[in-house]
């Protein structure tokens, strides 16, 4: 018999790894770690010793993986990120060592299940949005590939926020995540980093040159702490290393003494500030500067932790990028291109352009978003204060590019100008995208239509002046958590068809083709959805208080607020529903559960008022008789990894509706196809590539193009009230918004709303409102025949193997990286 994938056995692990050996292990932990009985342990404490025991196993296999590098000392990737959206790990580290099995088998003197206990595991909060779980996604396909690659960020106390609504509005608690302690986290006080802040630059005559020295700076400690990444197999486990930061004085003792009991640990305060959340509040001066400090300190730590390792087996500085590949996710990393000048000239003492050449080929830039605000400008009186020897860098750099803008361009002044890294104005700023793509010798995007637009759109200068720079690396998803551990009874019944050698390579999916029209398999596939349906409907439950209707179509949209997401258009198109039930008696073809999730931020008052909106018209429609079944709608509230692996094995359509030209990629839009899922989309970001992949019959397209988006804003034609007064339907629901209807006891909230999208409507709202309206009618037809879905929603599974991070990750190495398996 086959057998299933979530018993499949990877071989590269030591044999001796058995049922009882884990049970060993666990009596051990819990007696000398936990100081408890084995017989008196309660759920968390078995949590905590089942983690422990499989850190142990990982951890031996992190020792073998570090010997079989040092045996060839390999070129190493460092991926540079401020998110990791990682999700719990115990389930995917069982799977991803091949010993989930074994999990039933290990017997103690507790009358507790292990498999009950995996449910006791914190999401830890070092991530937000897709930016993050694309990090811990990449992390897993370099370990799974065998490449030297490790992961570096921060390690936040508090993480982003824990989600919770009052009265319909979002509010925001701290997410204490490590209050407890991470069982996957392991302390490296050896490979602690000084991390030096503010003070001044002077300047010496040596040797007739002026030479700049960072003097009076203080200092912070960043200690790192490693998380074991386990790759499929067993084989290869790499490391995420995160830095907590510390102050180099824990007490002024003499200021103690003299009865300055608070201000003596003031300094230690403000250090430790740095990695408490994720993102502070950039709305005042504090919130930005901590934002610089927290950025700053993350790259120092980890280019010094780069360093150290390339200096214990190398001494000539000119082979770095012969040895180290250092990927910058987004912008937020950048100024490690500025760290790593500091340090090869002031350090090691190499001249400018040696020190440049270095930096140049050692740095790679991604580029996740087109939004002009998401492209951080930092104040130079700022980065002065911060870090001063930086800003030194930063001009010196500037000046660099200009000679060199100027030589190839002369007279040209306006070109000058957009591609200075130094932004002129009133304030002083400094383009932190400009600069990641002057210290990069790769620039990539993330779909093919996002990286044509960096080069035509974003940095058409820079694409004209280096276009062996700009190359497109389209996101991938790991199929080990988003199938194999989101889905297990789906890869079991694909494993039972067609062999598990999906896990690693996906395009193998492509040999469930014939089973799309297959009854059976068909059937069995329904089978699963409706046990999905059945769990997510028990979160719905616990956090909702909604009963929702499982026989339902699932329609899902889940990812963090903003507008050009358009969570707003799936609002209106909800009410156009309740209007066509409550005032003209009609029937939805398909009753349907519309499920939303995901956080605005803090200070995003829009995002957040849409979030009131929803919740509103959850209230209105769910308690309204006259809608009775034919349609729900529920905002899962804190949506996190944990909630999103149960949101898509359960999800029958999957709501992918930017506005076209703003979505950089996306990779939810991946993880619901994946996982069955018939996409209702735009043709955005990875939306492209997945339509021409899963076919164009198999994909719910509405809504305007990238040209024509371009178009519209370029000419100012797009006219809401032209579209209000000529579609009935767009009046309608208008009318229905500022009306009151979901708001009878708090009058008018919703007028922000009205007015944003009657007066401006900058992500074309209107424009697409009646294509979506049209298209989603159809998807409630097509809902009926049960058949024809089930084989839409199988080729989408079949032919989604382009999307594995596994392929994206092979092509960095190739292209970018220049780093090869060490197996």
């Amino acid at each position: 018999m086959t057998k299933k994938a979530t018993e499949t056995k990877p071989t590269a692990i030591r044999k001796e790894v058995t049922a009882e050996v884990i049970a060993e292990k666990m009596e051990r932990l819990l007696k000398y770690d936990l100081c408890k009985q084995v017989s008196e342990a309660s759920k968390d404490d078995l949590f905590t010793a089942l983690a422990l025991a499989v850190r142990e196993i990982a951890t031996d296999q992190m020792f073998e993986t570090a010997a079989r590098y040092s045996k060839v000392d390999p070129k190493r990737v460092y991926y540079l990120s401020v998110e990791y959206l990682l999700g719990r790990s115990l389930v995917n580290n069982l799977d991803n060592l091949g010993i989930h099995d074994l999990i039933d088998q290990v017997k103690l003197d507790n009358p507790i299940p292990l498999r009950d206990v995996i449910d006791c595991e914190y999401d830890p909060a070092l991530g937000n949005g897709g930016l993050g779980r694309l990090a811990a996604c990449f992390i897993d396909s370099m370990a799974t590939l065998g490449l030297p690659g490790y992961g570096y960020g921060i390690n936040y106390q508090f993480g982003l926020f824990k989600q919770y609504f009052e009265n319909g509005y979002q509010k925001e608690r701290a997410d204490s995540w490590l209050d407890r302690s991470s069982p996957w986290q392991i302390e490296r006080g050896d490979r602690a980093c000084r991390v030096p802040m503010y003070g001044r630059v002077v300047y010496e005559d040596v040797n007739g040159k002026r030479n700049p020295r960072w003097v009076d700076a203080e200092s912070i400690i960043g200690v790192p702490y490693d998380m074991p990444i386990v790759g499929y197999g067993g084989k290869t486990v790499n490391y995420l290393r995160l830095f907590s930061a510390r102050s180099s004085d824990e007490l002024d003792i003499k200021t103690f003494n003299e009865g300055g009991y608070i201000k003596a640990v003031e300094k230690k305060i403000k250090s430790e500030t740095i990695s408490k959340v994720l993102y502070p509040s950039d709305a005042v001066e504090a919130g930005k500067e901590l934002r610089l400090m927290q950025q700053y300190f993350f790259v120092s730590c980890a280019i010094s932790d780069i360093m150290r390792r390339f200096l214990e087996t190398n001494t000539d500085l000119r082979k770095l990028p012969e040895k180290a590949a250092i990927q910058l996710n987004d912008t937020h990393p950048t100024l490690a291109i500025a760290e790593l000048m500091r340090v090869l000239m002031d350090v090691h003492g190499l001249d400018w352009d040696t020190s440049w050449e270095i930096t140049e080929k050692t740095m790679g830039y991604t580029n996740h978003t087109l939004l002009p605000e998401a492209l951080e400008r930092w104040p130079v009186k700022l980065l002065e204060k911060v870090v001063p020897r930086h800003m030194v860098i930063i001009y010196d750099i500037n000046d660099h590019l200009m000679k060199k803008v100027g030589k190839l361009y002369p007279g040209n002044v306006e070109k000058m100008r957009r591609m200075s890294i130094i932004e002129e104005g009133p304030e002083k700023k400094v383009r932190m995208g400009n600069l990641a793509i002057v210290g990069s010798h790769s620039i990539n995007g993330v779909a093919a239509i996002h990286s044509e637009l960096v080069k035509k759109t974003l940095a058409p200068d820079f694409y004209e002046m280096w276009p062996e720079r700009f190359n497109n690396k389209t996101n991938g998803i790991t199929p080990r958590r988003w199938l194999l551990s989101a889905n297990p009874e789906l890869a079991d019944l694909i494993t039972s068809k067609i062999g598990d050698s999906w896990i690693t390579k996906l395009t193998d999916l492509k040999k469930l083709e014939p089973y799309a029209t297959d009854s059976e398999f068909v059937r069995n596939f329904f089978r699963i959805k409706k046990d999905n349906k059945e769990r997510l409907a028990k979160i719905i439950l616990q956090t909702t208080g909604n009963i929702v209707d499982t026989n339902s179509m699932f329609d899902v949209q889940v990812k963090r607020m903003h507008e050009y997401k358009r969570q707003l258009l799936n609002a209106l198109n909800i009410i156009y529903n309740y209007l066509l039930i409550t005032e003209d008696g009609l029937t939805l073809p398909s009753p349907r559960t519309f499920i939303l999730g995901g956080k605005a931020a803090p200070s995003y008052d829009f995002a957040k008022l849409v979030i009131k909106l929803f919740n509103n018209i959850s209230n209105v429609v769910n308690n309204n008789p006259k809608v009775k079944d034919q349609m729900k709608v529920v905002f899962i509230p804190d949506y996190k990894v944990s909630i999103a692996e149960r949101v898509f094995p359960a999800a029958d359509v999957s709501e992918q509706i930017s506005t076209a030209g703003f979505e950089a990629s996306g990779t939810g839009n991946m993880k619901f196809a994946l996982n069955g899922a018939l996409t209702v989309g735009t043709l955005d970001g990875a939306n492209i590539e997945i339509r021409d992949e899963v076919g164009h019959e198999n994909f719910y397209l509405f809504g305007l193009t990238t040209p024509e988006v371009k178009k519209i804003h370029e000419e100012g034609s797009h006219k809401p009230w032209d579209l209000y007064n000529s579609d009935v339907r767009i009046r309608r629901i208008m009318d229905a918004l500022s009306s009151n209807m979901f708001s009878v006891t708090e009058q008018g909230i919703f007028k922000p709303i009205f007015q944003n999208i009657m007066t401006s409507d900058y992500y074309l709202l209107l424009a697409d409102l009646g294509s979506y309206i049209d298209i989603q009618a159809k998807v409630g037809k097509d809902f009926l025949n049960k058949a024809a879905w089930g084989e839409k929603a199988i080729l989408n599974v079949a032919r989604s193997g382009k999307f594995s991070s596994d392929r994206t990750i092979a092509e960095y190495a190739k292209d970018i990286w220049d780093v090869k398996p060490v197996l």
